[in-house]
Parts: C-alpha cells; sequence; structure tokens
C-alpha cells in the first residue's frame, strides 16, 4: 500500500518502474530521493520498509540502479552491452534462492550485503517486465512527462502515465488549438 506521505503523481507500478518514477515533473524537477526522508517514503510505498534499512547505504545501491534502469531502458536488445552493464552491475550484487522444502517450493533473495536489497529487487523485478514483453514497458506519451508504467490493457495501446491528468492535458490542447483555430 502506498504511504500516503508519498508526493509523486503515479504510485503503484512495479517495482523497476515505481523506482523510475522517483523522479518526475511539476513545474520543476523532483526528486523523491534526494533525501533519506524520501528514500523511507519510497520504501514504505514499495512495501519494502520492514525488509531494507533506509540508510545512505541503501539510498546510494538505490540510486545506482535507477540510474541503471534509465540507462537500460525498455528495448534492452537495441543497447550496447555498455549502456546494459551498470545494470548487470546491480544484478551482480544478488541471487535468487530457490529451493523445495516440506511446505512447497520456496524462494529466497540473497544480496552480498543488505544496502543491495531494494536495488537488486527492483533490477530483478525489470527483467521480468521485459520477459513479459518489453513493448509493454512505456513512457507516457505526454510530451513533458517523464514516468513510466507498465501496459496491462488488452490491446496494449495505452498511451498515458494516467488518462486523468496526461492524457486529459492532451486532449484539452488538442481542444484548444480547434476551438481557437492554432
Amino acid at each position: 500500500m502506498a504511504d500516503p506521505r508519498d508526493p509523486r503523481p503515479l504510485i503503484g507500478e512495479p517495482l523497476s518502474l515505481d523506482l523510475l518514477n522517483t523522479r518526475w515533473r511539476t513545474t520543476v524537477a523532483e526528486d523523491l530521493l534526494d533525501s533519506l526522508a524520501g528514500y523511507r517514503i519510497w520504501l514504505s510505498s514499495a512495501g519494502l520498509a520492514d525488509r531494507c534499512a533506509a540508510d545512505e547505504a541503501g539510498l546510494r545501491a538505490t540510486l545506482a540502479a535507477r540510474s541503471a534502469l534509465a540507462e537500460a531502458g525498455p528495448a534492452a536488445e537495441d543497447r550496447r552491452e555498455a549502456e546494459l552493464a551498470p545494470l548487470n552491475e546491480v544484478l551482480g550484487h544478488g541471487r535468487l534462492i530457490r529451493r523445495l522444502t516440506p511446505a512447497g517450493p520456496e524462494e529466497a533473495v540473497e544480496v552480498d550485503a543488505p544496502e543491495w536489497l531494494a536495488a537488486w529487487l527492483a533490477a530483478d523485478d525489470y527483467l521480468a517486465l521485459l520477459g513479459r514483453g518489453a513493448q509493454r514497458i512505456k513512457r507516457c506519451a505526454h510530451p513533458s512527462c517523464v514516468l513510466y508504467f507498465h501496459d496491462i490493457s488488452q490491446n496494449g495501446r495505452r498511451r498515458w502515465c494516467s488518462m486523468a491528468v496526461c492524457g486529459n492535458r492532451t486532449k484539452a490542447a488538442r481542444h484548444y488549438v480547434k476551438v481557437n483555430g492554432g
């Protein structure tokens, strides 16, 4: 559940996109992760507050993951190895352990240092989204919006992070031009 203190315009996307969406624009560029307090809010909104410490080391690792995700982009197959290296470096800090227990299958994440847990989970989530279809990872079509979303619409044609905000802005601008002749 999203933290009520979270000021971002788009919350609740898959973890990797939610991390990318910690940067957004209002009248100025905003960054939720510009402080430990903001990092704490993001961990809470992402459901990670009980698993990850909101400390400087974790914030640095999470910022590295955000930068790596932004550099890799949704079309990883169009990227050079150098552009993918930062994301692979983040992924190198952890692994998924699967095993069968008497209670059934179990998965556990193991990271080389606790501060990498949130970063690794976001990077791993991105791989999962890519595996389900890179074309469903989209950046909002509004020219001034920098937010990402996972398009789960049936036909895969969603264009806006939020129809109520960015979609409406575009429609209103189009209507203004039509009514006022340019």
